[in-house]
């Protein structure tokens, strides 16, 4: 019987998107079992790539644009509409004008950088005519609260004495007023809906500085900073407009990004996964499937918190089906994975190397590893058909038993 796999990735931040990791996993299979039926299936849950996989699933339209990026220079982005929707929908991703990618790495330190981009993104979508607009939230680069995205669409952040704050977090502890009357006025008139990281809090001590700060550059000094100034936006938001947004589900998105879509421009955020999955068809596929193959950049005790490798394995379990993830690197805690679906989980590096060097060669060594597997395959087919054939013919057909040397030969013919 011909093997069906269904090939379901993340993207490799920085590297590789979802469907380049799917055609690595794809070609590394094929290397060993050339007549296996694979199916690709690439996942996105908001970050990169969020728009382009969005709008060609529903054979919608994408279109570029220039933005001011997360440390003040201009880098080219983009937005699309969905195709077939009732409403004019738009769709568009943060890491696209404020991801971690965009932030060289001698500059990063989420205490300046900024998402003003992502306020320009939703102002041409605006201008294009959006009447809903989806908004992905992952792989940022920045930490500012979603300040700089509500800056860009007219939302005054004001000092005590009245002036508008500057962009970045470090800003943050100055803001003393909130004046939303200038805010884009047909902000009003769209439904703006957020597929973001319900887990991710804006403060407290799971709050997004003290998780994911120093992922983006913040060393221990910084991160207090940053956890303190995200105090001080929040207890503003609270005294002007009355929300509660301290350890509100998703305000932690994107380095608070949740909480300014949601408290200052008026968006409705949901777990990620339930926008997603509206538009993708894994559901449809995974009964269809033998195996399924999952993959993301890292692997720890925070992928069972809203990442793909998770999902795709809580999906995957009501089929009872088998699930290998490959991941770049083993973080701490890894092994709970294997508590939420994940069966076997490996990394694709087969030598210590510098971030640089790993990130320059995730397409060979995706390709490899994933041929690894397929040869892990095959020595599993070899050990079922010896066992089945074990079985059957324990003796052969005039009564005498059969050596084991020849079950092995037997075995091998049957395979080869």
């Amino acid at each position: 019987m011909t093997l069906n796999i269904l090939i379901a990735p993340s993207g490799f931040k920085e590297s590789l998107d979802a469907e380049q990791v799917a055609d690595c996993i794809a070609t590394g299979i094929a290397r060993v079992i050339p007549d296996v039926n694979i199916c690709k299936a690439p996942l996105v849950d908001g970050g990169e790539g969020f728009s382009k996989t969005l709008v060609a699933a529903t054979g919608g339209t994408l279109h570029h644009l220039e933005v001011t990026g997360p440390v003040g220079q201009k880098v080219q982005s983009h937005f699309g509409f969905l195709g077939g929707t009732m409403k004019k929908t738009a769709v568009l991703e943060m890491a696209a004008a404020a991801g971690l990618r965009l932030v060289p790495t001698n500059m990063r330190n989420p205490m300046i950088t900024t998402t003003y981009g992502v306020g320009e993104l939703i102002k041409a979508a605006l201008d294009a005519g959006a009447e809903r607009i989806l908004v992905g939230c992952g792989d940022s680069g920045t930490n500012d609260g979603g300040a700089g995205m509500a800056q860009a669409l007219g939302v005054k952040l004001l000092d005590e004495h009245g002036n508008d704050l500057g962009l970045g977090c470090s800003e943050l502890v100055k803001l003393q007023r909130i004046d939303l009357s200038t805010k884009d006025s047909r902000l009003n008139q769209v439904e703006i809906d957020v597929a973001c990281n319900w887990h991710n809090l804006l403060c407290g001590e799971k709050g997004v500085a003290r998780v994911f700060g120093p992922q983006k550059g913040a060393s221990a000094e910084t991160v207090e900073q940053m956890a303190f100034a995200l105090e001080h936006y929040a207890a503003v938001i609270k005294a002007d407009l009355g929300l509660d947004v301290r350890e509100m589900p998703g305000s932690g998105a994107s380095g608070g990004l949740g909480t300014g879509l949601h408290a200052l421009i008026g968006a409705k955020l949901h777990p990620r996964y339930d926008i997603v999955m509206q538009y993708l068809e894994l559901d449809n596929l995974i009964p269809k499937a033998d195996l399924v193959i999952t993959a993301e950049g890292c692997i720890d005790f925070q992928t069972p918190r809203g990442k793909i490798p998770a999902e795709v394995a809580k999906r995957a379990k009501r089929y009872q089906l088998p699930v290998i993830a490959l991941v770049g690197t083993i973080g701490e805690g890894a092994e709970i994975n294997f508590h939420q679906g994940i069966d076997y989980f490996n990394s694709i590096l087969t030598h210590p190397c510098q971030l640089n060097e790993a990130i320059s060669q995730t397409g060979t060594l995706l390709t490899n590893a994933a041929e690894q597997v397929a040869r892990l395959l095959l020595v599993g087919k070899q050990i079922r058909r010896y066992q089945d054939i074990g079985q059957r013919n324990k003796t052969n057909h005039k009564g005498r038993r059969v050596s084991e040397s020849q079950l092995v030969t037997s075995s091998y013919k049957s395979i080869s």
